[in-house]
């Protein structure tokens, strides 16, 4: 088919067109966005969501470039987007780890990160039954919400609403206790 037929049926949001895209195009995006990330769940989520938001950005964002290059420069740019999240949450988990004045003693360290552990855990604990076993397959055993879908049985939606409804009760119960940046640092 040609650019110009598949990038107006997409601008229409033409169904038909959209699945044929979606259809020719989505492994081979993958595994370019494999070669940036060098992980599946991620590559897949990131794919996924980007013909999402082609879905419903594509009548006001005109493709001017050939469909294929669009696609792919799209996908490798949300892939380097990825790339610098990681960095940047690495920094910051490093400089956390890291950062002691000369006068702190390991002693207080281990209390101190004794204490924060025994407040999740009792902040997690709180949470719904369901609520928190969606939450600790997610944060804990770093579930895919796909994956937490799969595995009980429930919509994709359900498990990141469930998720989302754990971090607003996570971040009550612990804000009084921690710093908001820490708070929000460990949680995410």
């Amino acid at each position: 088919m040609k650019d110009t037929l598949l990038i107006d049926g997409l601008e229409r949001r033409d169904k038909v067109v959209f699945d044929y895209v979606f259809n020719f195009y989505y492994s081979s995006l993958c595994a370019f966005a494999m070669q940036y990330l060098n992980d599946r769940n991620a590559v897949e989520d990131l794919v996924q969501e980007f013909f999402v938001t082609l879905w419903i950005e594509a009548p006001s964002h005109p493709i001017h470039a050939s469909l294929k290059t669009y696609l792919f420069a799209a996908v490798k740019n949300r892939c380097l987007d990825v790339q610098k999240h990681r960095k940047v949450v690495e920094k910051y988990r490093s400089f956390i780890l890291f950062s002691t004045s000369e006068e702190d003693n390991l002693s207080d360290h281990l209390f101190a990160e004794s204490e924060l552990r025994h407040a999740i855990q009792n902040s997690v604990e709180k949470l719904p039954p369901r609520c928190r076993e969606i939450f600790e397959l997610s944060r804990l055993k770093g579930y895919s919400n796909q994956e937490i879908a799969l595995h009980l049985g429930l919509s994709k939606r359900t498990v990141e609403l469930q998720i989302s409804n754990a971090l607003k009760v996570l971040r009550k119960e612990l804000v009084a206790y921690l710093p908001v940046w820490l708070v929000f640092w460990l949680l995410f």
